[in-house]
């Protein structure tokens, strides 16, 4: 079958045929109905950020229809249509019986240390799939697990609560899914950071107030639309020290900044001033869980969380046009999200979740 894989840290990924997977007495072989290009590919293309060993296939945003399973499943069977959780976990150790499974000693991520989902199949423990509903599409259930999953996940380890207000640094993937959620989460007032046109555009389309940081300094303009308070929580999602640091400058008394985007540069804070003297709060935050992927789902399959808008285009299995995205992601581009799209599963859309995608453009 053929992989789009990693091949050397800092360069391009190519195309290879590779060994069709095999699934264990508890896994699954899924065919890749839709994977999603995240802005972490980028940093393990670029070295940013660690992955392999290589060759090594890309790709953590994975939805697809099963195609065989192994000896002891039967919570799953061929046909079912399936979402995957990026983590292979033991299942058995303190943290994954706490369902603290990002924390696992013995955790592997798909497409960063075993081969993910820029690919025709792949192969999952079926502990890590999640049935996906049929008024989704793939596309969409792709980017789900991680776009809002993470979103979900920090703005939950953030303690945001009814009637608060809440920045979101960074409107790509993952922060179109913040502010659908924080809205659901009954925030006051959703402010969308960013210096792209399109991207605030669509933030307000979805309910939040833009800020364009390119025009003028963020943290004075927050400051400015809360009256000199500030924002009670504030989600970084880009991973540069400076709109980390912005984040934690933007919160108000007792506020919270949940920091998300991967960088490897630190950041200044006057500890005083800008931390202790208002008992603020700086928040680290690792990826998602997989107990907060069915209550996405379910949002999304009432329409109380659309994601098809975050999606800017899809393409090909080609390694041409996943290195052309990759390109766009390294250098803050406008696309909000792509999904690689394998042209053999065209037949296999679902007709349901393709018209609701389209009436909501």
């Amino acid at each position: 079958m053929q992989a789009i894989q990693l091949i050397q840290t800092g360069k391009a990924l190519q195309a290879r045929e590779v060994p069709e997977p095999q699934p264990g007495a508890r896994d699954a072989v899924l065919r890749v109905c839709a994977a999603g290009i995240c802005h972490s590919d980028a940093h393990y293309r670029s070295g940013l950020s660690y992955a392999g060993p290589v060759p090594l296939t890309l790709g953590h945003e994975v939805a697809g229809l099963i195609e065989s399973v192994g000896t002891d499943v039967g919570e799953f069977k061929p046909g079912d249509r399936v979402c995957v959780h990026y983590l292979a976990t033991c299942g058995e150790c303190e943290f994954c019986r706490k369902g603290n499974e990002q924390f696992c000693p013995k955790a592997a991520m798909i497409g960063k240390h075993r081969d993910g989902g820029y690919a025709e199949k792949i192969v999952m423990p079926v502990r890590s799939l999640v049935h996906l509903p049929g008024e989704v599409s793939f596309e969409q259930g792709a980017v789900m697990m991680c776009s809002a999953a993470t979103s979900l996940h920090a703005l939950r380890k953030a303690r945001l609560k009814r009637g608060e207000s809440v920045a979101i640094f960074g409107v790509g993937g993952l922060g179109m899914a913040a502010v659908q959620i924080a809205k659901a989460a009954g925030a006051n007032e959703i402010f969308a950071v960013d210096i792209k046109e399109n991207k605030l555009r669509l933030a307000k389309q979805l309910g939040a107030v833009p800020v364009n940081a390119a025009e003028s300094d963020a943290v004075k303009i927050l400051k400015e639309l809360t009256s000199g308070r500030g924002v009670d929580v504030a989600l970084e999602l880009i991973g540069l020290p400076l709109t980390m640091r912005q984040a934690v400058l933007s919160l108000a008394v007792q506020g919270r900044a949940a920091l998300t985007g991967i960088t490897d540069k630190s950041f200044q804070i006057s500890p005083y001033q800008e931390l202790l003297n208002k008992e603020a709060e700086i928040i680290g935050v690792s990826d998602h869980l997989a107990s907060e992927l069915p209550s996405l789902l379910e949002w999304a399959r009432h329409g109380k969380l659309e994601m098809s808008k975050a999606i800017t285009r899809t393409v090909p299995l080609e390694a041409a046009a996943i290195n052309e995205v990759l390109d766009g992601l390294e250098s803050f581009g406008e696309d909000v999200r792509v999904v690689i799209v394998p042209e053999q599963m065209s037949e296999h859309r679902n007709p349901k979740s393709e018209d609701r995608s389209r009436k909501s453009e």
